[in-house]
């Protein structure tokens, strides 16, 4: 029986020590080759020195162009049963090329998460006013984002709250969505008891991503508005920033003095956050499943973070340590924590709850495939289903198409 093929066209490489779409995708990845499927990754961006080795995995690694018919015959030659686009630039780039050349592919996208709602954040915080979903409506990113969506036989929503926000706000029908966040093995009993205790523990943590907007600025308020209040009652305490690609602007915030110590890249980002006692993540914007904050939990190690952190995590299970978006009380809060040996073995044992509830590789696993497995019995009669999105697909309306093929006609005649 020949094996199912899955082709991936990453945004990026895939750079599990550095983001947490790098973690995401080779957990994807993971969940193919346990099925058996053959796997070809490919992207228009050239190798970074953090990316995964993917060929050590059985991988075949392709590099892709852009507006070029290269890749028409390259999907031709390879009529994946699947095709999975990493964020919806690359569904805007690829999709239409992969409907005209292996319209029996279904298409799957793994939206990260919403980009829309992380940008319109942004745009509200920098401005000093309120998110609105008004706001959100108002801007290009988010039809653009939708639409992709809407094209897709299935997109991967990784947060309850962006499920939410999809299905009651636009109105997209359930049957191309799957809920599919994080996927973590469960954390038995045996295992919890050989994480470091609160006696093993120092210090303060950050870690992320810096080409990440809401990771800069999450520091960056830990620099002027959080650390000087904790650190007055802490005087021994320091905090440690840790992440890949940091800029200038972040370097520079380094004081030994402080306690405020800039550590740079965590080649083992585990190791680094179950030796710290607590992590610190005042995000004021952002949108999705914030690695950080799983990463703390996996490693027993509670968290203080805003609604924004918290957001589509964990419904109405108790969070591993305290939810503030005051700045003075996510200060006080933090110093509660490091101080009180019970409250910080509670809140570790709730984010353990969180994991085996919400992020199990087991369960959603299960249900990802089933829901695959459906579709692909049914795909005729699943896109007929989805209007809107045949509509999208429709040749009056595809403007990324038509732009693709001027730029492509363009190119042609250098």
């Amino acid at each position: 029986m020949q094996k199912q093929s899955l082709l991936i066209i990453g945004a990026v490489c895939v750079e599990p020590n550095s983001s947490a779409a790098g973690k995401r995708m080779l957990q994807l990845i993971h969940q193919f080759l346990e099925r058996d499927y053959q796997i070809t990754f490919a992207t228009t961006t050239q190798k970074s020195e953090n990316a995964f080795d993917l060929i050590s995995l059985g991988i075949t690694e392709v590099l892709i162009e852009l507006n070029a018919t290269s890749f028409d015959d390259f999907i031709k030659d390879l009529q994946p049963n699947i095709v999975l686009f990493d964020r919806f630039m690359t569904e805007e780039q690829f999709g239409w090329r992969v409907a005209e050349n292996s319209p029996n592919s279904l298409r799957i996208l793994d939206t990260e998460d919403l980009h829309c709602l992380r940008k319109t954040r942004e745009l509200c915080f920098k401005k000093n006013i309120d998110f609105s979903v008004d706001a959100l409506l108002k801007q290009d990113i988010t039809k653009r984002e939708v639409a992709s969506i809407l094209r897709c036989d299935l997109s991967l929503i990784i947060s309850t709250f962006e499920m939410d926000l999809l299905k009651n706000t636009f109105k997209i029908e359930e049957n191309i969505l799957l809920y599919l966040p994080f996927l973590f093995d469960e954390i038995f009993k045996h295992q919890q008891k050989k994480l470091k205790s609160f006696e093993e523990r120092d210090h303060f943590i950050f870690i992320g991503n810096f080409f990440h907007k809401p990771n800069v600025d999450a520091v960056l308020t830990l620099k002027t508005q959080i650390w000087t209040t904790i650190r007055k009652q802490l005087s021994k305490a320091e905090l440690h920033i840790y992440g890949a690609y940091m800029n200038q602007q972040i370097q520079e915030l380094h004081n030994q003095k402080e306690g405020f110590i800039i550590k740079g890249f965590a080649e083992n980002a585990n190791e680094v956050v179950e030796n710290a006692k607590i992590v610190l993540a005042p995000l004021n914007f952002g949108a999705g499943i914030k690695g950080k904050l799983t990463e703390a939990m996996l490693c027993g190690t509670p968290s203080i973070t805003t609604s924004i952190g918290k957001e589509g995590m964990c419904g109405n299970f108790p969070w591993n340590g305290f939810i503030e978006d005051n700045y003075l009380e996510f200060s006080e809060k933090a110093v509660l924590l490091y101080n009180d040996a019970d409250l910080w073995e509670k809140s570790k044992k709730n984010g353990f709850e969180i994991i085996n509830h919400f992020y199990n590789k087991e369960k959603n696993g299960k249900l990802f495939f089933n829901k695959l497995d459906e579709i692909q019995h049914n795909l005729l009669k699943h896109r007929t289903h989805n209007f809107l999105g045949s509509l999208l697909q429709h040749q009056t309306i595809q403007a990324t198409k038509y732009m693709s093929k001027w730029i492509e006609a363009k190119n042609s005649k250098k």
